[in-house]
């Protein structure tokens, strides 16, 4: 509270109306973060709060990890499950057929005759998992891959359905899985961001920021934008010497010690403070892990680096980029592949000539993804870091009428993980004959966020989080842990 200016001064003139508006404004602001970070059963351990002025700080998890960190490959554009992961013998026996009491039309029109995959199935490793030929370096590591079949959506428009993967929402406005992670456990080095997504070389994906934004979380929670070919802006002080830069930082944070004293409840000026903390502590650490220079040749060959088609060196880039975080103890890396819709030229989006560009897709994922995979598991990474390859939903076993593609499927497509807690080498789910829906073991993406919640040692029924009056959660009201795919 004010106090007067001097003792007879009325107390009506420091209860005016301005001072009374911005008291109140602060006041509620307060109480606000003060509810947000102090919920029951919110946190990882349901007796810790988050200190505003460490946000990063490691916190305990409901139970023991398998993973304490996780990469997630995100192929923006819907891939078809049907030329990749899931083989349809059937489909190819009935290529050119008309579906049988199928749709007359689809997401995007009229629908045509059942197309065979594009690529030969082969039997791959000591499982004998038939995977295609279009991703040959990643077929190679079937025998450490666990692919789940039978994941649904909830939307067969990107934007939505890119959110409902990434947010567990169709809507806009909803805490990222990374942003969850963050905010639950807080990450191993406060040197670098606890969350970094890193988009594609040719752009964001068709819903942006939505997938590592924070939602109703505090903003630092959301993820810190960069990769290889698009370092952090303004990283440097322009025009302004080190030891000017330092004097400024020094002074400011005088500055701000004082006022915290004065205002020792003030949460939302500690959060600013660490905020430029961080970033004070980014300008050191940044450059070191951005130096991709500082590898050896060999790990630039494993991951295609050095080839000459410019994309796929970006993202063998960004690939390497991201074990560098996780190596440095980042707790969440969210990588892209694939932009936004442009007639899938950009992204996996193959409505009209699907073999064409998922050749050109294909190749560009393909090495720089193993050799992560294999650069992690060489390394002994693999023990506690989970890798995610995920799609927001797969494609149609008939190609659209008039075109050489495949409309959208929300209703059974595959994922796979790898890594610390789940059981390699194994299949689990499926879809019906022909590809088209989910009949075994089905599970909505719900499941998908829950077992990864649940592999960093988190329940997902716990992690809640009162926002409009309503304990909200990841999973929504649903979502159940596959358990059939743990180790």
């Amino acid at each position: 509270m004010f106090r007067p200016h001097s003792p007879v001064e009325p107390v009506i003139n420091w209860l005016d109306r301005r001072r009374f508006l911005s008291n109140a404004a602060s006041g509620l602001g307060a109480i606000a973060l003060a509810s947000l970070f102090g919920q029951e059963g919110m946190l990882a351990a349901d007796d810790q709060t988050i200190d505003p002025s460490r946000p990063y700080q490691p916190r305990s998890s409901h139970f023991p990890p398998k993973a304490k960190n996780v990469i997630v490959i995100f192929c923006a554009g819907g891939v078809s499950h049907l030329d990749t992961w899931d083989y349809k013998p059937e489909l190819e026996k009935r290529d050119g057929k008309p579906m049988e009491n199928g749709p007359a039309v689809t997401f995007q029109g009229p629908a045509g005759n059942l197309a065979r995959p594009q690529y030969k199935f082969r039997p791959r490793g000591n499982t004998g998992k038939m995977v295609s030929d279009m991703l040959p370096h990643l077929a190679e590591l079937t025998d450490d891959l666990t692919f789940i079949h039978s994941l649904t959506s909830k939307s067969n428009t990107h934007g939505p359905a890119e959110n409902f993967l990434s947010t567990g929402s169709v809507l806009d406005g909803f805490p990222s899985l990374g942003a969850w992670v963050t905010y639950a456990l807080g990450c191993e080095t406060q040197e670098l961001p606890a969350y970094v997504a890193i988009p594609d070389p040719r752009g964001v994906p068709q819903n942006g920021s939505n997938n590592w934004g924070p939602g109703f979380l505090p903003a630092a929670f959301q993820g810190t934008t960069f990769s290889a070919t698009r370092p952090i802006h303004h990283l440097e002080p322009s025009g302004v010497s080190a030891a000017k830069d330092d004097a400024s930082r020094q002074f400011l944070a005088r500055m701000n010690q004082r006022h915290m004293e004065e205002n020792p409840h003030d949460s939302k000026l500690a959060a600013r403070i660490a905020s430029y903390e961080l970033a004070a502590r980014m300008q050191l650490s940044i450059p070191n892990v951005m130096n991709l220079e500082s590898e050896p040749e060999h790990i630039l060959k494993l991951y295609g680096a050095d080839s000459p088609d410019k994309t796929k060196a970006a993202f063998a880039r960004n690939c390497i980029l991201a074990r560098r975080l996780v190596e440095r103890g980042v707790r969440f890396v969210q990588l892209f592949n694939g932009a936004y819709a442009s007639g899938g030229e950009l992204n996996w989006d193959g409505h009209n000539k699907l073999k064409q560009q998922y050749d050109k897709h294909a190749h560009i994922l393909d090495q720089p993804a193993a050799g992560l995979i294999k650069d992690l598991k060489q390394r002994g990474m693999l023990e506690d870091t989970l890798v995610v390859w995920c799609t927001e939903f797969g494609r149609m076993p008939m190609f659209q009428k008039g075109s050489q593609g495949r409309d959208h499927n929300p209703d059974g497509f595959t994922s796979w993980m790898t890594g610390a807690g789940v059981m390699p080498g194994i299949s689990h789910g499926a879809t019906d004959e022909l590809g088209k829906t989910a009949v075994q073991d089905v599970h909505p993406l719900y499941d998908f966020n829950a077992t990864i919640l649940h592999l960093l040692g988190l329940d997902h029924e716990r992690l809640t989080v009162r926002h409009n009056g309503i304990d909200r959660r990841l999973t929504n009201v649903e979502g159940h842990i596959i358990h059939e795919i743990l180790g």
